[in-house]
């Protein structure tokens, strides 16, 4: 079942002589439940194809669908609302709020439609993500690894339709970000949860089920791997 279908995407900074183009006439699609990982060196435009999908930045041409929904038809409001229901996005830096303690930054995106979270779900989940003693710590009292785990958590809370994952790996050292590649192909096998990851770090690549190099701004590979 396809869950994401990128056509003809396109994104140019500047005008004239001074336009860039970031991400250059990109078309691809996701199938339900597979780990992808796009690789490309940096400036490669990789982060801005990841921006663009997940609904952060606006396309300069092209569309994007995720569950069959045209987000690039969507007003501000309504992409604001299906991004934090049916995007799951992770960053390399964390972006949690510093005053929410663990569970409430994970829940974040529940609380902000007014809704109720689940507790059990919510109990398996920092149980999955190791998180069950550090509940109510404040984010400036975990390690980085922790804090990129309650990212996550944030990430999954409402079963997006796709997880992306900008370069999650890149602000650890090698075994905290060992525990969040493992952690990312958990929830892909266990939940079925469609994953994308922006690196640049062949090691990683390696282990998801398809690599898509960008350089340019353009796919110049896709591959399946095993």
């Amino acid at each position: 079942m396809e869950i994401l279908r990128v056509e003809h995407l396109s994104k140019i900074y500047g005008s004239g002589e001074n336009a860039v183009k970031a991400v250059d006439d990109v078309s691809f699609t996701v199938e339900k439940g597979e780990f992808v990982a796009v690789i490309g060196a940096s400036g490669s435009g990789k982060s801005t194809l990841l921006h663009l999908i997940g609904g952060v930045d606006r396309p300069t041409s092209g569309k994007v669908f995720i569950d069959g929904r045209d987000i690039s038809a969507l007003n501000d409001d309504a992409l604001a609302i299906f991004r934090r229901r049916q995007v799951g996005i992770v960053y390399q830096f964390y972006n949690l709020i510093p005053i929410l303690d663990v569970t409430e930054n994970i829940t974040l995106p529940i609380l902000l439609d007014g809704e109720t979270p689940d507790k059990e779900k919510l109990e398996n989940l920092l149980n999955v993500l190791g998180l069950s003693e550090r509940r109510g710590n404040l984010p400036n009292q975990l390690s980085g690894g922790q804090q990129q785990r309650v990212s996550i958590g944030r990430a999954m809370i409402n079963d997006p339709a796709v997880l992306l994952a900008d370069e999650p790996t890149g602000n650890l050292d090698s075994k905290a970000g060992e525990e969040i590649v493992n952690l990312l192909k958990l929830s892909n096998k266990q939940f079925n949860q469609t994953v994308m990851v922006i690196t640049h770090d062949p090691d990683i690549a390696r282990q998801a089920g398809r690599v898509i190099t960008i350089e340019d701004g353009r796919i110049v590979k896709d591959e399946k791997l095993g």
